[in-house]
């Protein structure tokens, strides 16, 4: 039975590009972990192997790094936009080149006070720690005429200890869940955002700017939120970004419940209210997982569901 060859792509995975800038004796860091993904004209190498058309992955890893060198890392969208031009218009055979960037943040350590062991120590600019919070995520995908820039992040775990109800929900003979009126709502994030900048026609955006102002009001609208659902939180996030940020139109979330159940201390003769200060076990496994895509009105979503679900 004959057989054909359906999409591919190839390139070089997870190159660890760190970028130092020295500003005096001030000194900044972009530490990055680069996938780069290319197709185009391939059949011959997959029907007779080819290699004529084919662009080594090693010169695509090479690629990465010799560009944090020539042109500097302003932001990991820039240096993604950067790349996948490169790959793209220097490549006849190559069509489309995407580009996906996981940003790992460092913040600065000051120095101490007093004690110090060596002369100032205490105006030391070049030690840092790594932040904990969350990693910083970025594609961006060329085909020589558009480009699409998404932003995003992951393992962003956020808590409220109060506000959160959940109740009035369906119940059947296997239900066992009991309605809650004062809940923990904790979840982990997973979000994707799609820019509406396509092309060098258009103004770009300044990335590092829209990235923090994205986290912003996304934490703002999960404090901001009495939450009746997860469901309801998720759609404040996103509306919060969409109507805040004119250069996003599309917003998805993957959100792991992180459940907090009280736990039952009935045995020792304790109560365990939520309203006076409970103790919860943290459940690690199963999990609700909960997913939306939000959107600018009028616009069709582009962002794959499959970006950020199990």
């Amino acid at each position: 039975m004959p057989t054909i060859l359906g999409q591919n792509q190839y390139g070089k995975a997870e190159n660890r590009v760190v970028k130092i800038t020295r500003d005096g004796d001030t000194h900044h860091i972009k530490d990055l972990n680069v996938s780069v993904a290319l197709s185009g004209d391939l059949d011959d190498v997959h029907y007779n192997g080819s290699n004529a058309n084919c662009l080594p992955t090693d010169t695509t890893k090479n690629t990465c790094f010799a560009f944090a060198k020539e042109y500097g890392i302003e932001s990991a969208e820039q240096y993604g936009i950067h790349l996948a031009r490169h790959f793209v218009d220097s490549q006849p055979s190559i069509h489309r080149a995407r580009i996906r960037i996981e940003e790992y943040s460092w913040e600065r350590i000051g120095g101490s006070d007093s004690n110090a062991k060596f002369i100032g120590a205490d105006e030391v600019k070049h030690s840092f720690v790594r932040k904990g919070q969350e990693t910083r995520l970025a594609q961006i995908t060329y085909d020589g005429q558009e480009f699409e820039v998404l932003s995003g992040l992951k393992d962003l775990t956020v808590m409220n200890s109060t506000n959160s109800e959940f109740w009035g929900y369906i119940k059947d003979k296997y239900t066992t869940l009991q309605e809650d009126y004062d809940r923990i709502l904790a979840t982990s994030l997973s979000t994707w955002w799609r820019h509406n900048w396509t092309s060098d026609e258009q103004r770009m955006p300044n990335w590092e700017r829209s990235y923090e102002q994205a986290k912003k009001h996304i934490l703002h609208a999960f404090v901001e939120t009495y939450s009746l659902s997860l469901q309801q939180t998720l759609y404040q996030m996103g509306s919060r970004v969409i109507n805040n940020r004119s250069e996003i139109d599309e917003i998805r979330f993957s959100a792991p419940n992180k459940h907090h159940f009280r736990q039952d201390l009935s045995a020792f003769g304790l109560d365990n209210e939520a309203k006076d200060g409970a103790v919860y076990y943290a459940a690690d496994r199963p999990y609700g997982l909960i997913e939306a895509t939000i959107l600018r009105d009028g616009v069709e979503p582009k962002i794959p569901v499959d970006m950020t679900n199990l």
